[in-house]
């Protein structure tokens, strides 16, 4: 059946995608990149100044939230702190009671699966070349948040299968007159473990992302690609539109934490693929993905200035999402929400 399923979906992808190759857009390289004369100049230096500065400035984030509340420490610092601190059953269990846990493992699984086969039939039809793109950089991203979602709610599923077993046998016991129960509760509200850190992080991480690249695509790149009679395909679209769905469907079911500090960790991606074009370009003559990248631009500083600012408002909408279903949700179940601190 699964097969079956993305045999179909890689049928439709070949429809969509017939005329890629003639009608696709692809920057002109401008100035040979893997030359000393390109690099040593004023505007890489300019350039570098915002990246260093907003990397140290994210990682100072990082250093002073990530970690326990001290007790000495009180008011939105103390808030922010207790914000960061992952619980095990916040990584699997929704945000309402009543939804079991196994349908946001089925709903992750399904995304999952879904994004992973159109990563597939994205490589397979357009190249590894693809991976230039931050638009790809996220598209696997997402994928890969909603694997390790995944398994952290089978694990979450299956412990719950244990404890209700547990409960069962329990029940039947008496000692001293009084019944006894076994079941390790506790075990699902401790301190979450690395993974499930990584799942709160990448969660946030691509959601700042995601916000990023389905704006600048469907407000700024699509308008100038329509003047240039640009084809649409299946990918490119699904690519733009699948991820911002499948996340803000994530954002609807799980009981994630969203505190502010942890753009830094959106900010550390951005960085992350700006340094790897860099050294890309130095070390071959490419054309650059984004036309706002290319430094020979007396402009250039002024469009990387531009694009890192684009991080908090991005960041800030889906922060908008998260708080706008922690408010309704809180007033329209609150017995059942899970309330989270933010």
């Amino acid at each position: 059946m699964v097969m079956k399923c993305m045999m179909t979906i890689m049928i439709i992808a070949m429809h969509f995608s017939v005329g890629y190759s003639e009608h696709s857009w692809q920057p002109a390289i401008s100035f040979k990149t893997n030359t000393t004369e390109y690099w040593l100049n004023r505007r890489v230096l300019l350039c570098s100044i915002w990246i260093i500065s907003a990397a140290t400035m994210a990682g100072i984030l990082i250093h002073w939230y990530e970690g326990s509340t001290s007790t000495e420490e009180s008011g939105e610092e103390a808030r922010e702190k207790a914000a960061s601190v992952s619980l095990k059953d916040e990584t699997w269990k929704p945000c309402l009671k009543e939804i079991h846990p196994a349908w946001l493992l089925i709903y992750r699984a399904l995304a999952f699966f879904l994004l992973l086969t159109l990563l597939i039939i994205t490589v397979s039809f357009k190249g590894s070349l693809m991976f230039c793109y931050y638009t790809q950089w996220t598209f696997l991203s997402v994928t890969v948040y909603f694997g390790i979602g995944s398994l952290l709610s089978i694990y979450g599923c299956c412990g719950l299968l244990r404890n209700v077993d547990n409960d069962r046998s329990s029940s039947t016991r008496v000692e001293a007159g009084n019944i006894t129960r076994h079941s390790d509760k506790r075990g699902f509200h401790r301190i979450a473990g690395f993974w499930g850190y990584a799942l709160q992080i990448i969660f946030q991480m691509n959601a700042g992302a995601v916000m990023l690249t389905d704006l600048v695509f469907w407000l700024v790149i699509v308008p100038f690609l329509v003047t240039e009679d640009y084809s649409f395909d299946f990918i490119v679209i699904g690519t733009h539109s699948v991820n911002a769905i499948f996340v803000l469907g994530e954002a609807a079911l799980n009981s994630l934490k969203f505190p502010w500090f942890r753009i830094s960790y959106f900010i550390l991606w951005s960085v992350t693929y700006i340094i790897f074009q860099w050294i890309l370009h130095a070390s071959v003559t490419i054309w650059w993905p984004y036309p706002f990248l290319d430094l020979t631009s007396p402009l250039s500083p002024m469009w990387y200035f531009v694009v890192g600012m684009l991080h908090i408002p991005c960041f800030a909408i889906f922060s908008l999402i998260m708080k706008s279903k922690h408010i309704v949700l809180s007033k329209l179940f609150p017995q059942s929400y899970m309330n989270t601190i933010w």
